[in-house]
């Protein structure tokens, strides 16, 4: 076994424990073509994943949430390194999610969208997502509900939508900061801090907890 496909191997060994089996092969071989390190992160409540172009010596870094179901932690993947590679064709010429990236990110999605690879429902809601790709997967209703169906049972299954709370129920958010439910605006619910009356936007996908001591 050449030293390439040692590389292949450990690296497929790796993105087996977090995305489909599909995908494992040809981004196993993207971490060393595109030259990247893949760094697994604990849960980030702002972001699902990351990229940084290289800097100080360092090389290109994309960072993943650990926590993530396999069909989402490969789309953010995926996402992320959409970034690196509009950056190596334009480096910092363009913006971030403009059209030279959704081009980048529908080319390099393009070879995974088949019935043979994905369920239809996730299929349907990224192909839908892709013809106008958006910051994160997360920004898209559709497919964020969808990929929220796979889910594991036992994923954080203290919390609830904030969709699902009843007008004015408030709800920790992270753990500790509490607010309460207000109305809903155009895609986001207006809520108030408890502690500091400021008020916040919040997705109707959020993921919080009841707080208990109303």
């Amino acid at each position: 076994m050449s030293p390439r496909e040692q590389q292949i191997h450990r690296n497929s060994e790796i993105l087996r424990k977090y995305i489909p089996e599909f995908a494992v092969t040809q981004i196993a071989i993207w971490i060393i073509e595109f030259d990247f390190k893949l760094k697994i992160t604990r849960e980030r409540s702002t972001k699902l994943g990351d990229y940084t172009s290289p800097r100080d010596g360092l090389n290109h870094t994309i960072t993943v949430n650990h926590n993530l179901n396999q069909y989402s932690f490969f789309i953010t993947l995926v996402h992320e390194i959409a970034h690196l590679y509009t950056y190596n064709k334009y480096r910092n010429t363009v913006a971030p999610h403009g059209e030279e990236w959704k081009h980048s990110f529908r080319m390099l999605m393009s070879p995974f969208l088949s019935t043979d690879n994905l369920p239809l429902d996730i299929l349907y809601a990224l192909r839908k997502y892709l013809q106008n790709p958006a910051a994160a997967s997360c920004s898209d209703m559709t497919l964020m509900r969808t990929l929220k169906l796979y889910d594991s049972a036992d994923t954080n299954a203290h919390l609830i939508l904030l969709e699902h709370l009843p007008f004015r129920t408030q709800f920790l958010y992270n753990g500790s900061r509490v607010f309460e439910k207000g109305e809903k605006l155009r895609k986001r619910y207006r809520c108030r801090e408890i502690s500091s009356g400021a008020i916040y936007l919040f997705s109707p996908l959020a993921e919080v907890e009841v707080f208990e001591n109303q």
